[in-house]
C-alpha cells in the first residue's frame, strides 16, 4: 500500500509561483513514475507532469516552461514548482504513483485546491 500526501496549494494571483509537495509513505519501487494531475471544475483530469526515479520528466504543453517537477527518491517526495500562473491554472491538484506492468496500479493523494487569480 501507498499513501500521499499533497500541501502546497493555495491561492496567488496570476504571475505568481507555488510550490507544491507531496510526500509517499509505504512500499515504494523504483520503477513508480511520481507525478501531478488537475481537475478543473466541468474537465476532465489531466496529466500536468510526471518523473521517473532516473529523473526522466515529461509535461503537459500548457504547462512546458513554466512548471518544474522534481523528485527526491530518497524522501520519497514529488515537487511541481509553478512560476507565472494563469487563471487557466486552476484546479484541484493531485499527486500521483503510477506502477506499471505487471502491477499496473495507481494510488492518488487527496488534492490540493490551486486557484489563480485575474
Amino acid at each position: 500500500q501507498v499513501q500521499l500526501v499533497e500541501s502546497g496549494g493555495g491561492l496567488v494571483q496570476a504571475g505568481g509561483s507555488l510550490r507544491l509537495s507531496c510526500a509517499a509513505s509505504g512500499s515504494i519501487f523504483s520503477i513508480d513514475v511520481m507525478g501531478w494531475y488537475r481537475q478543473a471544475p466541468g474537465k476532465q483530469r489531466e496529466l500536468v507532469a510526471a518523473i521517473t526515479t532516473g529523473g526522466s520528466a515529461t509535461y503537459t504543453d500548457s504547462v512546458k516552461g513554466r512548471f518544474t517537477i522534481s523528485r527526491d527518491n530518497f524522501k520519497n517526495a514529488v515537487f511541481l514548482q509553478m512560476n507565472s500562473l494563469k487563471p487557466e491554472d486552476t484546479a484541484v491538484y493531485y499527486c500521483n504513483l503510477h506502477r506499471p506492468e505487471p502491477w499496473r496500479y495507481d494510488y492518488w493523494g487527496q488534492g490540493t485546491q490551486v486557484t489563480v487569480s485575474s
